[in-house]
């Protein structure tokens, strides 16, 4: 067998070729095991990505500071009402759901306690039901109005705050012009 004569600098440049090709193969081997990993460039937009933009809601009623105040997406009624100053002494905290989340554009109704011994006018002593702030019970005594159209004008006047006129509850599903002219003397906005 013939001697092969390699000189010391060609050895050198040959381990050196073979250690690049064996890094290589071993970066694209490792990639290819590794595919459902997030990419450098996905974490990093990720982390510098920008916060959500706040919501902004109008809190009126009975507040300490009425106005327009911005909050974080995901806090609820109650951190509005605290923004606003809390709530007044006649404040009657209990129509509202405090727990309900925010809505950008909405406005936050916080009502007021009527004089002492006076309290939401029922349809049966002879008074008009205030949409409102009138429970979900005094809702469903009206007629036509059953227990499933009353949490509907609940989750609307959570949505969208306290009704201007008693047209609105056109807006409210199964509840049409007819439902309306019927309710019309027996209920205030």
């Amino acid at each position: 067998m013939p001697e092969l004569s390699v000189s010391r600098p060609r050895a050198l440049a040959a381990a050196a070729l073979l250690l690049v090709v064996l890094l290589v193969a071993g970066r694209f081997l490792a990639g290819a095991g590794a595919a459902s990993a997030p990419e450098p460039d996905v974490v990093a937009e990720a982390i510098h990505a920008e916060p959500p933009p706040p919501v902004v809601v109008h809190v009126v009623g009975a507040v300490r500071r009425p106005g327009l105040y911005r909050l974080k997406r995901g806090e609820r009624v109650a951190d509005a009402v605290e923004r606003a100053g809390g709530a007044a002494g006649d404040a009657e905290l209990g129509l509202i759901n405090l727990a309900a989340p925010l809505a950008d554009g909405q406005q936050v109704v916080v009502p007021a306690r009527g004089p002492e011994g006076v309290g939401a006018p029922d349809a049966a002593a002879g008074g008009r039901v205030s949409l409102s702030s009138a429970t979900l019970e005094q809702l469903d005594e009206l007629p036509g109005v059953g227990p499933v159209t009353a949490q509907k004008i609940v989750d609307y006047r959570e949505r969208h705050g306290a009704f201007g006129s008693v047209r609105e509850l056109d807006a409210i599903p199964g509840i049409g012009p007819a439902r309306i002219a019927q309710l019309e003397d027996l209920v205030v906005p």
